[in-house]
This record gives C-alpha cells, sequence and structure tokens, in this order.
C-alpha cells in the first residue's frame, strides 16, 4: 500500500478523485499522470501547464491556503508537501479530508518514490513507470555531460534582505550536485541559511548561480552579486532545480545543457 511522508498509508482509490494539490510541482505531476480532469483546487503559483489549470479553481497560496475554499471543494485527496505548505494548515485539513498525502522529496532520486507514491495512489502505474524511465534517461544524460568536467563549489543564492541559500540536504543541492556543483556552505544550523558575502567559507565558492525564483533576481541583481562576490555568476531557471515531481525530467536535461554553456 502506497505510504507517504508522514508514514501514512493511502490505499489505491476505486472511482473518479477529486484532488486538491497545494505545491505547484506535484500539481504539474497530477496532470502528467493523466489525471488533469481529476483537480478540483490548486494554489495560485500552480501555474503548469498553463492550458489545463485555468478552469481549476485557487485555494490561496502555497502559504496562505483558503481553508473555507478548500473544504467546500470536497477533496478525496489534498496532496501537500512538508517545506512548501504550513503544518497547523495541513493538521486542519486532516480533520476533514480523509486523505492528505504529504510528501518530502529531499534528493534527486526520491523522485522515483514519488512517481510510484502518487501513481499507486492513483491508479497511474502505466504513466508512473513512463516517467521513471524517462527520469534515468534523463539522469544518464546529465551524468554524461558532467563526467569529464571538474566540479565546482558554487553559492546558490534564494532570496536577498536578508541573503539566503540553501543547505546541502535540500532537493536545490541534490539536483546541483548531480550537475558537478556542490553548494556552499557544507554545513549550516537551518535549511535555508542567512549568509553573508565575507564568511570564511565564501573563500571556496568557484561560482555564483542566480536562480529565477523563490526570489526573481534581475540582470540588475546579478551585476550586483557579481561585484560582491567577484566570482562568476550564471543566471538559471529556479524551476528546473527547485521542482520535483515530472519537471525534474526537464531539469535534469537543462542542467546537462547548462553545464555544457558553461564550460
Amino acid at each position: 500500500m502506497p505510504v507517504d511522508a508522514l508514514g501514512r498509508e493511502h490505499p489505491p482509490h476505486d472511482g473518479v478523485p477529486r484532488i486538491v494539490s497545494l505545491v505547484p510541482s506535484l500539481t504539474e505531476l497530477v496532470c502528467d499522470l493523466g489525471l488533469a480532469d481529476c483537480l478540483v483546487g490548486r494554489t495560485g503559483f500552480c501555474v503548469h501547464p498553463r492550458d489545463l489549470l485555468r478552469r481549476v479553481p485557487k485555494v490561496g497560496g502555497t502559504k496562505d491556503v483558503k481553508l473555507d475554499v478548500l473544504r467546500r471543494l470536497a477533496p478525496t485527496h489534498v496532496i501537500a508537501d512538508i517545506d512548501e505548505n504550513r503544518r497547523e494548515a495541513v493538521e486542519t485539513i486532516m480533520e476533514f479530508v480523509s486523505h492528505v498525502v504529504v510528501v518530502h522529496p529531499r534528493t534527486v532520486d526520491d523522485n522515483l518514490a514519488l512517481y510510484a507514491l502518487l501513481g499507486g495512489i492513483f491508479r497511474r502505474d502505466a504513466q508512473a513507470e513512463r516517467l521513471v524511465a524517462d527520469f534515468a534517461a534523463a539522469r544518464r544524460e546529465l551524468a554524461a555531460a558532467s563526467a569529464a568536467l571538474p566540479r565546482e563549489a558554487v553559492l546558490y543564492p534564494i532570496w536577498r534582505e536578508p541573503w539566503m541559500t540553501v543547505r546541502r540536504d535540500t532537493y536545490i543541492s541534490s539536483m546541483l550536485a548531480a550537475a558537478g556543483w556542490d553548494t556552499l556552505p557544507a554545513d549550516a544550523e537551518r535549511r535555508f541559511p542567512p549568509f553573508a558575502w565575507d564568511a570564511p567559507w565564501f573563500a571556496d565558492v568557484d561560482r555564483v548561480l542566480l536562480p529565477s525564483e523563490p526570489y526573481a533576481f534581475s540582470a540588475r541583481d546579478a551585476a550586483e552579486v557579481a561585484a560582491l562576490a567577484r566570482r562568476p555568476v550564471t543566471r538559471i531557471d529556479g524551476e528546473m532545480v527547485s521542482w520535483y515531481g515530472s519537471r525534474a525530467i526537464l531539469g535534469l536535461r537543462y542542467l546537462a545543457e547548462l553545464r555544457r554553456q558553461v564550460a
């Protein structure tokens, strides 16, 4: 029986499910599993695939879910993430929705378990197996692209005021490591720690990767970062690094091409 990140069992669903997804990447995965017609709710940040989501009602944001709206949608399943959604909101939803599926991917290969989990719950095993095959092919492509290139230590800012980055046990860091980019700092108390440009570990940084989300760093920001870091700055599509699920397949291929370009 499929088991989620909280150890909760979710039997394969009989009949047509009514799904609310509270995470953009999970919404995309639900659609790629052939379940777009079963989506009855999403967040305002769930924007892919655009053509399929126009008709799906919004239930607020990932951090500010409108519980009254969600309740009226009468979902059979709500899909949430430990990092993306507030614990208090998820626990409240559990009081009136029988199946709240909670995930927590932290490494690239956790996507395989994610495909199996949702594929098993919603009886989309064949679609999940196709995603597994596509993922394996993309993983091989990235490995081949980065194998002959030297590894680099990188800083990956995710916010400014204050400046923040990622710890190595995050999904983002795992994706970058698969491409031969090891994030710094190597250790931190918080998973998304603040940092200073004069931190001792910064001396080991080879490159700054400046993403498009969650903070939308602009060309002006990139110029400022280049002056602060005195290191090469490479702008990067944040969705391709931070979105798991089916987007991970595109992300691995994107990183393979970016690694070749940077080299």
